[in-house]
């Protein structure tokens, strides 16, 4: 409880210093309109200045403005620790590394680890893509629903890269176990894998569907599977101890399994076994209890607080899922207590209010189960022409459909029967295609993707409909 209170405390600190600051709006030290964070040579930034946005003056286009800004930075904070897990694959396919040991039984593991890197690069490339439209629409509503829409996939690639990193160190524990430990069977340390695998695998699976109850669920409970995968390592940790000691080599033993310490500790993904140092805040390494220096758990800093805040507040990111990710960063103590709310600090930091306590929803609304029907803005009978107008991807038209009241549905459509509906000139998918191909005609040429968008955004405007999409759940 004494590391859980300490920081907590050190958040509410962090966060009183920025209220009491010079007053700005944006991320401390942020540039206008860009995210750059370094990783080393291989690090990538995704900018915010892709391409010249509409006129920022007005309120609606500053919030789109600042939202986007945090979405970028947390695109950025996922996509820093991929370039290092990247390499470590690399390192373990290597014949000369855990690919090359025992016949290359483990071989399966790590390509199972290079198949979850490529959801993860589609997920963020879906992110950066509707992040970009989003900021080239000229109807602040229709950027902001853009934003929300990229909210799955960015939490799914938040969640996914942790677990990942995670399933990472276990390679590498694999790895140097085999090196270092030869009393520690590969019959009982491919069991271990195999076991740890399957406690990731319904979660991966959750977050690569990319489905926002699945992804949202998958988030929330994943506090309690780190604490899990910190045991399960230090069960196979010490295992490892344990054969070694037995097979009379103890100087070998602690050799190996300070090694063993160094390796995981010196990642990102788990966090320590308590007791451990307090933690310190924006220092990378701190002395261990057992006097080996291992890598600190960075718990948050005050420009993710705001970060975060923004994207809660635009509706991008859930309260949940903010939630859980600082339990995973505060480490073991914190995720114990993953079914306990936020202290008020914390979610008063976070923007907590009438808007945010609506994300909280349960049941079959707050799951996307609604059995209220679904609305394709853009007609799915003319898929064809919306596919040659650039609508694929992450940006197929089965991203942006609105649930509707069942009479308001069929209102739109001209009344239950769609087919004598059809007869009514203001009919939501005859109005719209006329609208499209009427700005076509007075173009001559074909609209682009940011012209269809502004075109729907200002007939749902006009028909009452609000610019909350929801993917696609099928009939």
């Amino acid at each position: 409880m004494r590391l859980t209170a300490l920081a907590l405390g050190c958040i509410v600190a962090l966060l009183i210093g920025c209220a009491a600051g010079s007053g700005r709006t944006g991320l401390p030290g942020e540039a206008p309109t860009s995210y750059r964070q370094e990783a080393g040579h291989a690090a990538r930034s995704f900018s915010a200045t892709a391409s010249a946005p509409p006129a920022a003056s007005e309120p609606g286009r500053q919030l789109v403005t600042h939202s986007r800004q945090a979405l970028f930075g947390a695109l950025n904070d996922v996509d820093r620790p991929r370039a290092g897990i990247a390499d470590s694959l690399r390192k373990l396919a290597d014949d000369t590394s855990l690919a090359g040991r025992v016949n290359g039984v483990f071989t399966s593991h790590i390509l199972y680890g290079s198949q979850q890197m490529q959801w993860i690069h589609g997920a963020l490339g879906g992110v950066t893509t509707l992040a970009n439209v989003a900021w080239q629409v000229d109807e602040p509503d229709m950027g902001l629903a853009l934003l929300r829409l990229s909210g799955p996939r960015l939490q799914a690639a938040m969640s996914g890269t942790t677990l990942l990193a995670a399933w990472v160190d276990f390679l590498n524990l694999a790895e140097a176990v085999l090196r270092q430990c030869p009393a520690y069977s590969v019959e009982r340390l491919f069991r271990d894998m195999n076991r740890v695998q399957q406690r990731i695998e319904p979660s991966m699976r959750a977050l690569s569907s990319l489905e926002p109850g699945q992804v949202e669920a998958a988030t929330v409970a994943m506090p309690e599977l780190m604490g899990q995968l910190t045991q399960e390592f230090h069960s196979i940790r010490e295992g490892a101890r344990v054969a070694t000691e037995r097979a009379g080599q103890m100087i070998a033993a602690a050799q190996a399994i300070e090694m063993l310490t160094m390796l995981s500790m010196m990642k990102l993904s788990l966090p320590r076994l308590p007791p451990a140092a307090p933690v310190t805040l924006g220092v990378g390494l701190v002395m261990g209890t057992n006097g080996v220096m291992m890598g600190s758990q960075v718990v948050v800093t005050a420009e993710w607080v705001e970060m975060m805040r923004r994207l809660v507040q635009a509706g991008v990111l859930s309260v949940p899922a903010v939630s859980a990710a600082v339990r995973i960063h505060a480490g073991q103590m914190m995720m114990a207590q993953a079914n306990q709310g936020l202290p008020q600090g914390i979610l008063d930091a976070l923007g907590e209010g009438p808007e945010v306590r609506a994300m909280r929803e349960t049941g079959k609304a707050g799951a996307r189960m609604s059995e209220r029907p679904q609305h394709h803005v853009m007609p799915d009978e003319f898929r064809e022409w919306f596919e040659k107008h650039g609508f694929t991807n992450a940006m197929d038209i089965n991203q942006f459909c609105v649930e509707l009241e069942v009479a308001y549905h069929q209102a739109i459509h001209g009344g239950g029967d769609w087919r004598l509906g059809r007869m009514w000139p203001n009919e939501w998918n005859q109005m719209i295609m006329r609208a499209l191909t009427k700005a076509e005609r007075e173009v001559g040429r074909m609209v682009t993707r940011n012209e269809i968008l502004n075109i729907v955004a200002e007939r749902m405007k006009r028909y009452g409909i609000p610019m909350n999409f929801a993917p696609w759940r099928g009939r």
